[in-house]
C-alpha cells in the first residue's frame, strides 16, 4: 500500500513514518510549508513550518529510506487559518486554529496532494484512533489510548470520506513507547521537544501578532463594565482579552475581577466575580456529527469544552441549521465562544461544533 505521511519534523510523525515503512508499505513523506517566518524569528519546538523542522523531516526521510516532498501551502494557510485567527479575536471570540487546520489544510488540501502523488492513504502522528464499524458501514473516531496525549478533540470536523483515507499509527500507543521506538531506530528527532502553543506565533504573543496583522483596523479602546452596565475601567481593544482572564484588567476593587464576556458590537469587556464565570449550558454552531448520523432527538454525551478539559455530562438538543443546545449537568467555568465543544460517548467522538454563546 502506498501511504503518504504528513511529516512535521517532530518525533511523532517521524516515528509514524518509520513504523509504516517497517510494516512493508511504500511510504512517502510530505512536509507542509505553511508560513514564511522572518529570518530572525526564533525557532519553536513542534512548529509546523519552521525551516529547521522541514530539514529535520528531510533527514528522517533519508534515514528511513523514503522519498520526501515539501508542499508549499502558504497562500491557503494565510487565507484559511491566519485570516480566521485574527478575525476571530476582533469579533470577541477565542479561535482554535489547530481544529480548522486539520479540516482544511492537513486532511483536505494535503490529502488531495497525497492522492495526486498516488498515495492511497494519508497518515499523521495524531494520538487518536479510527475504527470501521461493519454494522453501520461507518468509521468511528475515538480517543487515543494515551489519554494525556489524546488529540481527538482537534479532529471532530473530519468527514466520513476523510476518515476512510486516514491512518493514525500512534493512536494505540503511549507517548513513552513512541519515544522509545524513535530511540531504538536512531531517529535524529527522538529527543525533540514539543510545543503547546500556536505554531505560527514565534514569541507566543498573540496580541502583538493581531496588532501587527491588522494595524489601524484594530478595535479602539473602550469600557470594561459589569453585568449591570456599570463602568469598572477601560480596555485596550477586545482582541486583547479572553474569557476567564484576570490579569491586566486594571480594576480597583475589593475582590478579583475576571473577564465574563466580550461584546464586539458595543466594544465592551464585561467583567465580574469568579462565580459569574460558571454556565449551565451553551449553544454550538456548525456542528459536525463525525462518527454517527445526525441524531433526530436529544442524546446524552460527555461534553469537552476545551482541549485539556476532562469532559462533563450533558444533554444535547439538535436544532436546525447545524446548531445544538447543550445543557450541562454540572455548571462549567469559563466556557469560551470560538472554542470547540466536542461530544463523546466513552472514547467515541460523536461530533462537535463551535461554541457560539453560553446559556
Amino acid at each position: 500500500m502506498k501511504i503518504a505521511v504528513a511529516m512535521s519534523g517532530g518525533v511523532d510523525s517521524s516515528t509514524a513514518a518509520a513504523l509504516l515503512k517497517e510494516e512493508g508499505h511504500e511510504v512517502i513523506g510530505l512536509t507542509m510549508r505553511l508560513w514564511d517566518s522572518p529570518a530572525d524569528a526564533p525557532e519553536k519546538p513542534g512548529s509546523c513550518f519552521a525551516p529547521a523542522h522541514v530539514a529535520d523531516a528531510r533527514r528522517v526521510a533519508e534515514q528511513i529510506g523514503i522519498s520526501h516532498h515539501v508542499i508549499p501551502l502558504q497562500d491557503i494557510f494565510e487565507k484559511e487559518i491566519i485570516g480566521y485567527f485574527v478575525d476571530e479575536y476582533l469579533r470577541g471570540r477565542t479561535p482554535n486554529p489547530c481544529v480548522l487546520c486539520n479540516r482544511r489544510i492537513k486532511f483536505q488540501t494535503l490529502l488531495k496532494k497525497a492522492e495526486e502523488l498516488g498515495a492511497q492513504a494519508l497518515a499523521t502522528g495524531h494520538y487518536a484512533r479510527i475504527h470501521g464499524d461493519p454494522q453501520t458501514s461507518r468509521f468511528k473516531l475515538c480517543r487515543g489510548l494515551d489519554r494525556r496525549k489524546d488529540q481527538s478533540y482537534f479532529l471532530f470536523l473530519l468527514t466520513q470520506d476523510q476518515l476512510g483515507k486516514i491512518l493514525l499509527p500512534l493512536g494505540d500507543k503511549m507517548k513513552s513507547a513512541v519515544r522509545e521506538k524513535a530511540h531504538r531506530l536512531g531517529l535524529p528527532v527522538a529527543q525533540k521537544s514539543e510545543s503547546q502553543e500556536i505554531c505560527f506565533i514565534p514569541d507566543d504573543d498573540y496580541r502583538k501578532f493581531v496588532e501587527t496583522r491588522k494595524g489601524k483596523e484594530i478595535a479602539l479602546p473602550g469600557k470594561i463594565i459589569n453585568r449591570q452596565g456599570q463602568e469598572l475601567g477601560r480596555h485596550h481593544g477586545i482582541y486583547a482579552y479572553t474569557i476567564g482572564q484576570r490579569r491586566g484588567l486594571g480594576i480597583a476593587a475589593p475582590h478579583p475581577h475576571y473577564v465574563l464576556d466580550l461584546d464586539a458590537e458595543k466594544n465592551f469587556v464585561i467583567a465580574g466575580k469568579n462565580e459569574e464565570l460558571f454556565s449551565a449550558g451553551l449553544m454550538a454552531r456548525e456542528v459536525n456529527w463525525v462518527s454517527i448520523p445526525p441524531p433526530e432527538g436529544k442524546i446524552e454525551a460527555a461534553v469537552q469544552i476545551r482541549y485539556r478539559h476532562p469532559g462533563t455530562p450533558g444533554v444535547l438538543f439538535p436544532l436546525e441549521e447545524g446548531r445544538v443546545r447543550v445543557e450541562l449537568k454540572i455548571p462549567q467555568r469559563a466556557i469560551t465562544p470560538g472554542q470547540a465543544a466536542v461530544f463523546y460517548r466513552g472514547d467515541e467522538v460523536l461530533g462537535g461544533g463551535w461554541i457560539e454563546k453560553t446559556l
